[in-house]
Formats: structure tokens, sequence, C-alpha cells
């Protein structure tokens, strides 16, 4: 391993301001030395703002730098397939935002790339890092709810001010994100289940554009079953009167109750009481999973995001979307 993982990032913008981008400078040994974005301008003001060395607006003279031992996807998912293959075409690490891509199909090419020359591939799945949901986790292998029987979340939120403008959103346009806001929170929460409860074996759903706001899916229910035998259900819709947000994991002995992004404790009831765990997130929200990403490259743990799980993740998405 090198002493120092050098780092270049195409796409810098709002994720990586605050969510990504300043994680890479609180882990010892990594270190973001070039920024690309197609408006060189901007790409230099990010540069400058977050004490970046160099900075492009060719992803291609990024990928190629040299002195670049890693690639930081972060680009909207429809180019992330094209990116990704010539990181891996390159022979270089790469981390890549969730989703991996907007489809399965790609998602599997992307990862085989990877595999097939050895190269690390993480995707930015920070959820499966976050103490929060790792002491869900703990509490299901500690059996804190008996034998595990089902899983089901509850999404909704009102249409944004954005939506109802009909002002070109790339999160709601149907050739980039097929499922509009599902494919950019469900799958968080999907891939989350999968962590916690293990792969899944069987998934179905519905999906239609009721709002008809924008050329995206805005609301979609779907069913799975896990490996184990755990079943789940999911309800997600963007066109409601208000925001929720609740998950519930239901066992012989008791429940677990928590959020995918709303902020509030875990509650643990069972016969014997209820229980709260209140779990503060990081200020840079994707710093575990950074810090994650170092201890894989030095061989001390096994992320538990990569390109191998972020495909399993896509392909239950487009189970329940009716895509395969």
């Amino acid at each position: 391993m090198m002493q120092v993982i050098k780092w270049g990032i195409i796409g810098c913008g709002d994720v990586t301001e605050v969510k990504s981008g300043p994680a890479f400078a609180l882990v010892e040994g990594f270190k973001i030395v070039a920024v690309m974005r197609r408006n060189l301008e901007l790409a230099k003001d990010y540069a400058l703002r977050h004490n970046i060395e160099r900075y492009y607006n060719d992803a291609d003279m990024l990928i190629n730098d040299p002195e670049i031992d890693a690639i930081y996807i972060a680009t909207p998912p429809d180019s992330h397939h094209y990116y990704a293959l010539k990181v891996a075409n390159a022979g270089k690490i790469c981390c890549i935002e969730k989703p991996m891509a907007p489809s399965y199909k790609a998602c599997l090419e992307i990862s085989n790339a990877f595999t097939q020359r050895n190269l690390p591939l993480f995707v930015a799945y920070y959820r499966r890092s976050l103490l929060r949901f790792n002491k869900v986790k703990d509490l299901l292998d500690e059996n804190a709810i008996g034998d595990v029987r089902h899983i089901t979340w509850y999404l909704s939120r009102t249409p944004s001010e954005l939506d109802i403008s009909q002002a070109y959103n790339w999160r709601t346009d149907g050739t980039i994100a097929p499922a509009g806001y599902f494919d950019d929170l469900a799958s968080h929460g999907l891939d989350l289940f999968a962590y916690l409860l293990g792969d899944i074996e069987e998934a179905q759903g519905n999906s239609i554009n009721q709002q008809k706001l924008y050329t995206a899916k805005d609301a979609i229910s779907g069913s799975w079953i896990h490996k184990s035998g755990v079943t789940g259900s999911g309800s997600w819709n963007f066109g409601v009167y208000k925001r929720e947000d609740k998950v519930r994991i239901i066992g012989s002995e008791g429940e677990i109750i928590f959020f995918i992004f709303l902020e509030g404790p875990i509650e643990l009831i069972t016969k014997n009481g209820h229980d709260k765990f209140s779990i503060e997130h990081p200020k840079h929200i994707q710093q575990y999973h950074v810090q994650n990403m170092k201890n894989h490259l030095s061989g001390d743990i096994k992320h538990p995001s990569t390109g191998i799980t972020a495909t399993h993740t896509a392909w239950v998405m487009d189970k329940i979307l009716g895509k395969i």
C-alpha cells in the first residue's frame, strides 16, 4: 500500500460540499489532489474553497493523471457507467455515488470490470457504515426481537417547489432516474435492509406516475423475500400531504422501529419494555464510509459497501420496478 492515496473527484457538485468531500480530509492517508467539473470556473471555485491543488473540465485528464491513485465519481447516475469503465481501464481504485447506475445491467458491467482487474470498487451506500444503523444490526445479531419475521418501510413526502414548477431536475428525469426519487432515496433503504437481514432472493412491485409533474415514476410499492426467509414490504410516494419515514422490523419477541432519513431514536419494543437509543450522525455523513475505504485498502476490514453489494441493490430495485 502507498502511504498516501491521492484521490480525484469527477463531478464536484452539492453532494461533495458537505456530505463526502470534507470527509476525505479527515481520514489519515487520503488526500484529494484534483477535481473535475464540466464548467472550469466552478471546478476552480471548488478547488480553491477546499484547498485542492488541481482542477479540470475534462474527465479523461483527471482519470489519466499519473499522480492520482483513486477516483470518486459524484456525477448524476446516468454517467456513472461511462466514467467507471474508464477508471477501470486506467487501473485505479474507484468509489461511485449511489445508485451505482440507473439499471442492474449497467451496474453488473461496472462491477465485473473492476472484479476482472482485481481493483477495489466502493459505492456510497454510507448507511452501512453509520453507527446508528449498525446499532440496529447489533440488536438483530443479539436476537433482541427473537426470530425476525418481517420488515416494512413507508416513505412519503410532499411535492417540492421544484417539482411543482416543473423546472428541470435530473432526479425526476425518467431518462436518468426512471423511478425518480425512488431511485435516489429508496435505494438507500433497500441496500441497508440487505445489509441488516441478508440478500434478497425475490422481489416484485408496482409503479406509476400519479402527479404527472415530471417524467419519472412517483408512486411505488413493493414486496420481497430475503434468503433468510424474512419477508419485506415497502411503499414510497412523493406526492402526498406530509412527509413520513418509518421502518419496522418485526420479530417473534418484539420489534425495532427507526428512520432512514428523518432524525429520531431507534426504538426497541418487547414484552420486557420500551428502550430508545439516540445516536448522532457525523457532521460529514460519509465520514465513516470514507474511513472504512481506507481501512479496507489497508487490509484491516472488508468494506460493507462494494460494487457487488450495490449491484445486488440495483437488481432488487429493477425487480420492484418490473424492469427485469
